[in-house]
């Protein structure tokens, strides 16, 4: 949950630096459930149209994603296309743009195109043509780190008999 939270507020951030004001969690994009997606730009993202996100963070090696595993980024893939159906009934004044993110490292090929022109946009605003690049280094870091915690939680704590 928390690398979940780490992740979206990267995107909040760096959508917030190149000058896309951005709300987290908004409120009257409803859906019959009352779940909301992690965010909505506040002004046209694409084709006139405001943007919502929703990010997940799937484990690769979990049971269920098995036989999905077997081919490159599918666990991210069909992540991806579970959470497009998901807001698929958001109004038509907003674009949706999942972001899954695999424990392993691959990311969903909507979400690198996402990542790639925001890191493009933040490039505009700083002038640093390196902007993209460190965007997904940070995704990259936030997963690794939750990876290592989560790593950690699995060890028990020696006792005094140990």
């Amino acid at each position: 949950m928390a690398r979940h939270h780490e992740v979206n507020d990267l995107v909040w951030r760096a959508l917030c630096k190149a000058n896309v004001p951005s709300a987290k969690e908004p409120s009257g994009l409803v859906r019959d459930d009352g779940k909301r997606p992690d965010g909505s730009t506040l002004i046209p993202w694409l084709a006139g149209k405001a943007m919502a996100w929703d990010v997940t963070v799937v484990n690769t090696l979990a049971e269920s994603y098995v036989t999905i595993s077997a081919s490159p980024c599918g666990v991210a893939e069909h992540a991806a296309a579970r959470k497009s159906l998901k807001y698929s009934s958001l109004p038509s004044s907003h674009i949706f743009q999942p972001l899954a993110l695999e424990t392993l490292g691959p990311i969903n090929s909507t979400g690198i195109s996402f990542l790639t022109e925001l890191g493009r946009r933040l490039t505009g605003v700083s002038g640093d043509s390196r902007e993209t690049m460190h965007l997904f280094q940070r995704v990259s870091l936030a997963v690794q780190r939750y990876n290592s915690v989560a790593f950690k939680g699995t060890f028990s704590v020696p006792t005094e008999l140990d």
